[in-house]
């Protein structure tokens, strides 16, 4: 029986890792959660067979609960609430690994003997020196990802400040985190329970005085680098209790957070201490005055404008996600393309609050995945477009990323839309973006603002082509 069980567990990694390798294109991205689900079920059944497994009912009915809770939630979540979710699921994760860590330290502590060169790794209710450093880091790191990522949910769902500074901050996250990792290295040594209580209050405040100071632009990176966090939290508590599938899993997540981390660092051309530790936003709201006035365009001039054009980019951001506007813009790009219009898509790596946010809502419209190109591939065309359509995005079209560097977006790629003869900005209001920051593109003498609701602009849009 136990050979079966580490066969299935070592089935359910292939399996995770094959998912995740699928879920890496948008064609194939739904199988891979499928095989990924697979392997999780697998690995959960074999798990009942453990031979010092114990709890049943109260393991079932925890499953059954989560699963309900989880299926409703996922089944009514809008697409303008999934960045908020992927937060508050990743939180989840974060907290399970650090609850594992928990056990184990505190089943060491009541056990008699517990000193920690006193046991074999792996016996049960006892944690030698190797097995006691691997859980209180896993403990660290789970829990400060779980109330990490409870405060970027917070943020992203707007129950709170993006941004919350004090002097001296960083300096008071420095000092708590020290004293964490002291709190944590005494723990190991003693298995004082005392200090493990005060070891995990302390990794909780540790998680989100961290997480406070980060503005709202930079949650994308955030939920990111704690996803990596959750799976190398996961991986240690793995080697703990010495379980093959959490051990690859969540060595897999965490490499592959990792990598993803860095990507979106990489597109905002910042770095990860400087989304940690550079008060992002902070400055923002006084940044350099944008000079002109917006000129705003009626819906009959912007749909001529666009039908008789040879070629249209479209670039959505978080505000499509808002209207719920992908099936009418997608509707607006089939009557373009019967009227021999070229239209193409442009995605910048951080569009919307989430990695891959529009490309899913554009997905869910029924979007051909090859009109839709990436930041590096379009920005060359931007110069022979006749129009380029924004519905929705803000920063990430910003020229000031290019001509300003006294600006706090100074230096990030963005996508040249200013480039194209003719800009459409389909925008509520006048405000700024997510970021805080004014958009000189909204400026340039070749803007026109069309102002409204994405969805109904786009409908305005769609039904004057029709007439035309």
């Amino acid at each position: 029986m136990e050979q079966l069980i580490q066969f299935s567990y070592y089935g359910a990694a292939l399996l995770f890792i094959l998912g995740l390798k699928r879920m890496s294109s948008p064609k194939t991205a739904r199988g891979g959660i499928v095989w990924a689900g697979i392997g999780m079920v697998v690995a959960t059944v074999a798990t009942f067979f453990l031979p010092d497994m114990h709890n049943y009912v109260l393991m079932l009915i925890a499953i059954v609960v989560g699963s309900m809770v989880a299926w409703i939630s996922g089944k009514r979540v809008a697409m303008t609430d999934m960045p908020q979710m992927v937060a508050l699921y990743n939180g989840m994760g974060g907290g399970s690994a650090g609850a594992i860590g928990a056990v184990a330290l505190f089943s060491a502590a009541a056990a008699t003997g517990v000193a920690t060169g006193t046991c074999e790794l792996g016996s049960h209710d006892c944690l030698n020196t190797t097995s006691a450093t691997l859980a209180v880091a896993g403990a660290l790191i789970g829990t400060v990802s779980f109330s990490g990522s409870l405060v970027a949910f917070a943020k992203l769902q707007g129950w709170m400040d993006k941004q919350f500074i004090f002097p001296g901050q960083h300096i008071v996250n420095l000092l708590l985190f020290v004293a964490l990792l002291a709190l944590g290295g005494y723990a190991v040594y003693e298995l004082n329970t005392t200090a493990i209580v005060a070891f995990f209050v302390l990794a909780l405040l540790v998680g989100v005085l961290m997480t406070l100071p980060i503005g709202g632009a930079d949650m994308p990176v955030v939920i990111s680098l704690y996803n990596a966090l959750t799976g190398l939290a996961v991986g240690f508590e793995g080697f703990v209790l010495q379980n093959e599938a959490m051990i690859i899993a969540g060595t897999v997540v965490g490499a592959a957070g990792t990598m993803l981390t860095q990507l979106m660092a990489k597109a905002m051309n910042r770095s990860l201490g400087n989304v940690l530790f550079g008060n992002f936003g902070a400055t923002a709201a006084a940044g350099t005055a944008v000079e002109g006035s917006m000129k705003e365009i009626e819906a009959p001039d912007a749909a001529v404008m666009m039908a008789y054009a040879e070629s249209v980019v479209i670039v959505p951001g978080y505000g499509l996600a808002v209207a719920q506007a992908q099936h009418k813009i997608w509707e607006l790009t089939q009557k373009l393309k019967e009227r021999g219009v070229k239209v193409r898509f442009a995605i910048h790596p951080v569009a919307g609050r989430m990695p891959g946010h529009m490309n899913v809502l554009l997905a869910e419209a029924g979007v051909p995945y090859d009109l839709i190109e990436d930041l590096e591939d379009i920005n060359p065309a931007f110069k022979n477009t006749d129009v380029a359509l924004v519905i929705g995005a803000n920063d990430v079209v910003n020229p000031v990323a290019k001509t300003d560097p006294s600006s706090p977006i100074y230096g990030m790629p963005i996508l040249d839309v200013e480039e194209a003869k003719n800009v459409i900005v389909i925008k509520r209001g006048r405000g700024t973006g997510f970021a805080g920051i004014e958009n000189a593109l909204f400026f340039a003498d070749n803007t026109k603002m069309l102002f409204g609701d994405g969805s109904e602009a786009a409908n305005w849009l769609v039904q004057e082509i029709k007439h035309l």
